[in-house]
């Protein structure tokens, strides 16, 4: 009884856990999309004098930075997958 329990409680601890992490794995995108979509669409017809601008790089690198964290992301993925089909080939010619 004591072990079904414990990991009840640790059941709970860990989705406590995970809820957090979700909670702020969704706040940091939504903070990144607001910011991402201020810069892109709302900021171009804001005076360029206005205040708000220096909160803010300049336009170039809305497509820039995106497109190289595409790059980075679609590398790592390729990387990743080259190394699974390695260790694969691998495991077949042990066989």
């Amino acid at each position: 009884m004591e072990l079904l329990l414990d990991r009840l409680c640790s059941l709970r601890e860990m989705e406590l856990g995970d809820k957090a992490v979700g909670f702020l794995l969704t706040l940091t995108s939504l903070s990144i999309f607001t910011y991402y979509t201020f810069w892109v669409i709302i900021l171009p017809f804001v005076d360029s004098d206005h205040f708000v601008h220096k909160y803010f790089l300049p336009q170039e690198y809305a497509i820039l930075i995106p497109v190289i964290a595409g790059m980075v992301l679609l590398s790592f993925l390729s990387i990743f997958v080259g190394l699974v089909m390695l260790k694969s080939k691998k495991k077949k010619k042990t066989t």
